[in-house]
């Protein structure tokens, strides 16, 4: 089912430097995508490797202002519009918010077609925002022209402290911003949205306390996290696997890189609290006002 896909997040940093970020190409080449040219008022366009069917720009530039940036983006078949919108919310704060019309739910769900990846596209984009601006080590993209899906990130925490936060279902819930159920040992379930809301839930294949996790996912694969000591901290590695190369599940990629994003975070920041302020996804908990809406 086609929708228009909506989320929201705060930076820290004064709206004209983040309208500068979402604007000039080469800033755009650091946080969005490989290739990106600016022309205003005229032209706004990014492609390559890491933009969902970025084989050639495609966007039309609809609308620019100092607050608002709106333009059309033809993908899957769709004339699909996104807007992005800045609010000052200080002199060193910024909400920005941005909609995509055409996002297809039903398709991120299965893994399957370019709308579904609109929305996990945005939040690790937007992720990366965020902490291009705050002066932030970047989390990877997402390679549409591949179908390897494994990166690394380092975390300033220890293996045990970052493992604790895959397994303690209320650490997991809090930095992933969706409700989790983990049963912490081998054979163990793993369920977004709860044991109650998740009749097909994740399987623990391998667990070894302070160095790593393994989710296999009916008919989706395996998903690992691999820890390993590095500087006093932790070097996360992720992979997906066990998956259809010809299909590969791009949208829940991107949606566990923005996860990690957080995560890091989670861990980093002393005063943590979430980038996102969207309101509560379908089967996230009940009463959640912030946090992140990311696949599984």
């Amino acid at each position: 089912m086609s929708e228009p896909m909506k989320l929201s997040a705060r930076v820290a940093a004064p709206l004209k430097k983040v309208h500068h970020a979402l604007t000039d190409p080469g800033e755009l080449r650091v946080w969005l995508a490989e290739h990106a040219e600016v022309e205003l008022p005229h032209r706004y366009e990014f492609w390559g490797r890491h933009t969902p069917e970025g084989e050639a720009p495609r966007q039309r530039l609809l609308h620019v202002d100092d607050h608002t940036l709106r333009f059309a983006w033809p993908l899957g078949g769709e004339e699909t519009t996104v807007e992005i919108i800045l609010e000052e919310e200080s002199a060193e704060s910024t909400v920005v918010s941005l909609t995509q019309t055409h996002f297809d739910q039903e398709a991120a769900l299965a893994d399957s077609g370019v709308l579904g990846t609109l929305q996990t596209f945005w939040y690790l984009s937007s992720a990366n925002l965020v902490d291009h601006l705050e002066g932030r080590e970047l989390t990877p993209k997402a390679d549409f022209t591949s179908p390897v899906m494994r990166e690394q990130l380092v975390i300033d925490g220890s293996p045990e402290a970052v493992f604790d936060s895959l397994v303690d279902p209320e650490k997991f819930s809090r930095w992933f911003g969706y409700k989790v159920d983990i049963e912490p040992y081998v054979g163990g379930r793993f369920a977004m949205g709860g044991f109650e809301a998740n009749d097909t839930p994740a399987k623990v294949v391998e667990l070894e306390p302070g160095r790593g996790l393994t989710l296999e996912w009916p008919g989706f694969g395996l998903s690992s996290w691999e820890l390993e000591g590095s500087g006093g901290g932790t070097r996360l590695t992720f992979v997906q696997s066990g998956f259809d190369e010809k299909n590969p599940p791009y949208a829940g990629w991107m949606g566990w890189l923005s996860g990690l994003a957080e995560l890091r975070r989670f861990h980093e920041l002393s005063d943590w609290r979430p980038i996102w302020l969207d309101p509560a996804a379908p089967g996230s908990p009940e009463g959640t006002t912030e946090g992140t809406t990311v696949s599984g």
